[in-house]
């Protein structure tokens, strides 16, 4: 847990990307992805796109990211979901953010459980990728 102890209503620090090819790629060439609506504008028109768009699968590494960042070293992300509801487009930012909705104490193990709404967004606000997660931290006396 990086800082105080989390209360209800707590935002998370957003972190920010601003994909395009360049990340796409980077990504793609971890996790052997290189399918064509991502990396070719044609493709993505063909699809139905305004162009390439960004792997759902980034998505969720920046919604991970998002809850490493908060969970901090002594934290556990024991449960996340999501769905995808539009992809990343190149150029458009997007911010993954989140807020804490439910601290409580886990009687049989001590842990402190925090429930959090998360999401990434379109620089315009509209959602890529809503969900939910549980992080908990060991016990303190």
């Amino acid at each position: 847990m990086n800082g105080p102890t989390p209360e209800a209503g707590q935002e998370l620090d957003p972190l920010r990307w601003t994909p395009g090819f360049d990340v796409w790629n980077r990504f793609a060439a971890v996790n052997d992805e290189f399918v064509p609506i991502h990396m070719d504008d044609e493709a993505g028109r063909a699809a139905g796109y305004p162009a390439a768009f960004g792997m759902g699968y980034l998505q969720w590494s920046w919604a991970h990211n998002l809850l490493r960042e908060f969970a901090g070293e002594d934290g556990r992300i024991d449960k996340v979901q999501g769905s995808f509801r539009a992809p990343s487009l190149k150029g458009v930012e997007v911010t993954a953010g989140g807020r804490v909705t439910e601290v409580s104490r886990d009687d049989a193990t001590g842990r402190l459980v925090c429930e959090l709404e998360i999401w990434t967004r379109a620089a315009d606000g509209s959602p890529l990728l809503p969900g939910s997660a549980t992080i908990s931290f060991p016990g303190t006396d």
